[in-house]
């Protein structure tokens, strides 16, 4: 099975094209990756030009995979993303669970629900409780008193969702699926036994930091904001009033939040923003980290608090996986276990895809976990036998099918 996953970010646009095999072995076919500052805070500024970019794009992945591109996943940001649980619950039970319970609990939820406003791109089962027994798995053929269902959503705002939709329709591809740029990420880079045991996965990109979190190889928890590497890039260039370019560099070749006795010792020249050829100052390493750190520390700090919004920090998850550009900082991990109290590792693309080692770093994580998405990966298996059969009825099979159960 061939999956193609496209990201379209504030700084780069990617294509990544995936080989599936029935063993479940990955090969990464293609993955084409090129500059671009069309998007300004995931806003496009220009529309046509996006376009002629991403057909160059797709064009540029179809010849390296040899492979025709028809239809794609959509990597989507979750910024103003709403996270959403609720639950399903019977009393009285007192019976052998049946499938068709399962059925009634889900109409009488919230999960049929549509908004005018919001969009669900991820709608799921996270658990079911048993008389107060929580299990992950389908409890039919169980007896029980009472019966839970725990759901969990992700609603983004419409007009996002039109925004990039637009953009695709015009290059006459279809979308197999959207997928929350906070899952993109940890498909790529999660081992099975990290989903299981539970692992928060914090994609630092250019514009935005995504986070993730699976438990009990459920995806519980997804969420982006408008910060990323950017800002400490902006930062740097007017804490030391250089350009941005040389910001850049500054950034990547001597940042490190890892403070050493020899920074304050280790002198380097830089540009002056006045544009004046062969004018420098120069400055310590020191003063570089001064910048650098307090803004690491601040994103990681915006993502602790959205995990106590959301009363996940009471699950105590030992494990977090840093993945994006940013997670290439000198330091990072050692400087992210002291904010979560976890094991931290840097997140590349897992060892099971087969690819060329220029890849194999943590800033294609998101557009090829996108190409790696498979809706029913991700559906409880009553409702994914309940979607391929409303595929068969169409529209007015899925009514009978509510009329039914409601």
């Amino acid at each position: 099975m061939i999956k193609v996953g496209l990201n379209i970010g504030n700084s780069k646009i990617s294509c990544a094209v995936s080989e599936i095999k029935e063993n479940k072995k990955i090969k990464l076919l293609s993955c084409k990756s090129y500059p671009s500052n069309i998007l300004k805070k995931n806003i496009i500024t220009n529309f046509h030009e996006l376009s002629n970019e991403i057909n160059f794009l797709i064009s540029e992945s179809e010849k390296s995979s040899q492979t025709k591109i028809n239809s794609i996943n959509l990597n989507l940001p979750t910024i103003d993303s709403i996270s959403k649980y609720y639950e399903s619950e019977i009393d009285n039970l007192e019976q052998k669970i049946t499938e068709l319970d399962i059925k009634k609990l889900i109409n009488n939820s919230g999960y049929f629900k549509i908004d005018d406003d919001y969009f669900q791109i991820f709608n799921n089962i996270n658990g079911y409780v048993l008389d107060n027994n929580l299990l992950f798995d389908s409890p039919v053929g169980n007896y029980a008193s009472k019966l839970k269902i725990l759901f969990y959503k992700i609603l983004i705002p419409y007009k996002n969702l039109k925004t990039y939709k637009n953009i695709i329709d015009s290059l006459k591809i279809s979308i197999d699926s959207f997928v929350p740029s906070p899952l993109s990420s940890s498909l790529a880079t999660l081992s099975n036994d990290e989903k299981k045991i539970g692992t928060i996965c914090i994609d630092l990109g250019h514009s935005n930091t995504s986070v993730s979190i699976f438990e009990n190889n459920k995806f519980i928890y997804g969420d982006s904001f408008l910060v990323g590497s950017n800002n400490i890039t902006n930062d740097l260039a007017r804490g030391v009033s250089t350009t941005l370019e040389s910001a850049e560099r500054l950034k990547t070749l001597y940042s490190s939040l890892i403070s050493s006795p020899s920074d304050e010792f280790e002198i380097i020249e830089i540009p002056i923003i006045s544009g004046e050829n062969n004018k420098f100052n120069q400055i310590n390493k020191l003063k570089i980290n001064s910048i650098v750190k307090p803004r690491v520390e601040e994103t990681l700090e915006i993502v602790w608090q959205k995990l106590k919004q959301n009363n996940l920090h009471k699950k105590q998850i030992k494990n977090v996986v840093l993945t994006g550009g940013g997670a290439q900082l000198e330091g990072i991990s050692q400087y992210a276990e002291l904010i979560f109290s976890s094991n931290v590792r840097i997140g590349n693309p897992k060892n099971e895809i087969d690819t060329e080692k220029n890849i194999y770093n943590s800033s294609f994580a998101d557009v090829i976990g996108c190409s790696l998405y498979n809706k029913s990966d991700f559906l409880d298996i009553i409702i994914e036998k309940q979607g391929k059969k409303q595929k068969k009825q169409g529209i007015k099979g899925f009514f009978n099918w509510l009329d039914q159960y409601i």
